[in-house]
């Protein structure tokens, strides 16, 4: 008998942490973004600094390059404990943000361009020891439910930039410098949250324990959606007065509180379990098999689940030297497979054309007219979290469904996305508004899709490496796209201003940028399309796989 309460408690400890971990993760999330919010404060460097836009765009590019040293955290994170590499990431973030905070706020005298290149390539690498910490751990927690975790995750990074540009506006009145302090302040708060309840715990071993996650799942869904309409609404509303202001930054501090409701619910409906089974008269009839009682035996059920779990075809010999898709894969097994290149370049021209989007924003929409460009940020980063979240969801159920290789999703995203650069490059009335709402939504189908397709055709075992090689994408296509081509295309149509900058007005400053763009997401279709025919038995098989499990527990519970 106190062998089994023993490990009752024991099993209600871990699924409270692993719920506790998630929504930290999630927290942690909602404020990683930072990379993609500099069109909220890049005017202000542009003026301080007397830069033309080039120069301007290649510190862009230089904060996107940061997160090509995120292979360091690829690396570290299959060898170093989660809490470790959070607290690497937030003190990067405090000091990158925050030296740019000091030099926008003059508090300093204004940096050299290569110095501020460095701090703003430190701002952006921080966020990538933050993902990988938070991606990697939650998806080997719930790796029956990758699709879920991944569009939740990566939608509070999407929402991350409309939290920080509405709090700037409620609380700061729009000032760049409130706004960088934000930046370096708040996610290392968070992160020091983070690190006491984020860790690995053993996955769920049971259907219906698959089936109780994604239904907790469905809850983080509604709140996330909640919050994301929220935002969108206190965007559109013009001059809030101070009242207004401060109660919306309240409740939007109670709805991101909000999730510790479901670790609260799972531990109190652990523990009512667990008081009616030592309360049966015949507690050993009630349960099947005992659980283990020692951490250590548990991580090595996880261990033997993740055999079974992480890959999506049958397990094959060990004898067998090249592993097939969907099997695990050492890194230079992925490096030497066609699939992963596939995905790599076509993961480029969604990304890539995106970031050049979001970097220029600001640029974009004073060249059309605008003289107030931050709704475009959050339309931007609003409609990227359903983009991001929907999709998630959707290509998690069409698998249990109907065996759709997930990388068809992106397909449909990328066609999408060409369509929005065209609408843009036409410069109707209206079309920068329609314009942000489909380039947010794609990009965001691009990311959370992305991001368990790599895992589903090549392993957890090195899944840290192997996403950030893939986020790879992320400077090469800020320096490809937002650098180069919208960077010298728009110095080519703008005129000299007093004090060594320039400035561009009217709807040709970036035609040529959206419709060459548009191409790129052409060629990125077809990639995706390959893809997906390539794939489509590795996800068959992920199907029969997950049915016959569903047959096998409806057969045991007869």
């Amino acid at each position: 008998m106190g062998f089994l309460q023993s490990s009752s408690s024991s099993s209600s400890y871990f699924t409270t942490l692993k719920w506790l971990g998630f929504v930290t993760a999630v927290w942690v999330q909602a404020i990683s973004g930072n990379n993609y919010t500099f069109s909220n404060y890049s005017d202000a460097l542009k003026t301080l600094m007397n830069l033309n836009q080039l120069q301007l765009n290649n510190l862009s590019v230089a904060k996107d390059v940061g997160k090509a040293f995120g292979l360091l955290a690829g690396l570290a994170s299959d060898r170093l404990p989660t809490p470790v590499i959070l607290l690497i990431g937030s003190i990067e973030g405090l000091v990158g943000y925050g030296a740019q905070w000091l030099v926008v706020s003059r508090k300093i005298q204004p940096l050299s361009y290569w110095q501020m290149s460095i701090f703003l390539c430190l701002g952006g690498n921080s966020t990538t020891w933050m993902n990988t910490a938070v991606l990697v751990t939650c998806i080997r927690n719930f790796r029956r439910n990758r699709g879920p975790v991944s569009g939740i995750l990566k939608g509070y990074v999407g929402l991350s930039t409309a939290i920080f540009t509405d709090l700037c506006s409620a609380l700061f009145a729009d000032n760049p410098a409130s706004f960088l302090l934000m930046l370096a302040i708040i996610p290392f708060a968070v992160c020091l949250a983070a690190v006491v309840f984020l860790r690995e715990i053993p996955p769920s071993t049971s259907v219906e324990e698959e089936k109780e996650e994604f239904k907790y799942f469905s809850v983080f869904n509604v709140v996330a959606v909640i919050v994301a309409v929220y935002l969108l609404g206190y965007g559109f509303i013009p001059n809030p007065s101070r009242a207004l202001s401060l109660g919306f930054v309240i409740v939007l501090s109670i709805l991101l509180a909000s999730p510790m409701a479901v670790p609260v619910f799972s531990f109190v409906k652990t523990w009512n379990l667990k008081r009616s089974n030592d309360k049966s008269d015949d507690i050993e009839g009630k349960i099947s098999e005992p659980l283990l009682s020692g951490a250590e035996n548990t991580v090595q059920t996880g261990e033997i689940n993740e055999k079974t779990e992480v890959t999506a075809v049958e397990e094959v010999p060990a004898a067998k030297k090249k592993p097939e898709i969907g099997e695990e894969h050492t890194i230079m097994e992925v490096l030497w497979t066609v699939d992963f290149w596939v995905l790599f370049v076509s993961f480029l021209c969604g990304v890539g054309t995106g970031l050049a989007v979001m970097n220029n924003l600001g640029q974009i929409g004073l060249a059309l007219g605008y003289t107030d460009v931050s709704i475009f940020v959050s339309l931007t980063s609003v409609w990227g979290f359903f983009g991001r979240i929907g999709s998630g969801s959707i290509s998690e159920y069409f698998i249990k469904k109907a065996g759709t290789p997930r990388p068809i999703w992106n397909a449909a995203s990328q066609i999408l996305m060409a369509i929005g650069y065209i609408l843009m490059a036409m410069a109707l009335p209206g079309s920068l508004y329609i314009g942000s709402i489909v380039v947010g939504i794609c990009y965001g189908v691009r990311i959370a899709v992305t991001v368990p397709t790599a895992s589903e055709l090549f392993g957890l075992k090195y899944y840290g490496l192997i996403y950030n090689i893939l986020i790879l994408n992320l400077p090469l296509g800020s320096f490809l796209f937002s650098g180069l081509l919208a960077g010298l295309l728009y110095d080519a149509q703008a005129t000299p201003t007093p004090g060594g900058g320039n400035t561009c007005v009217g709807a040709h400053c970036y035609r040529l940028v959206f419709v060459i763009m548009a191409i790129v997401c052409v060629i990125g279709f077809g990639l995706d399309v390959l893809l997906s025919i390539r794939t489509k038995k590795v996800y068959s098989k992920m199907q029969s796989s997950r049915r016959s499990k569903k047959l096998t527990a409806a057969s045991n519970n007869r």
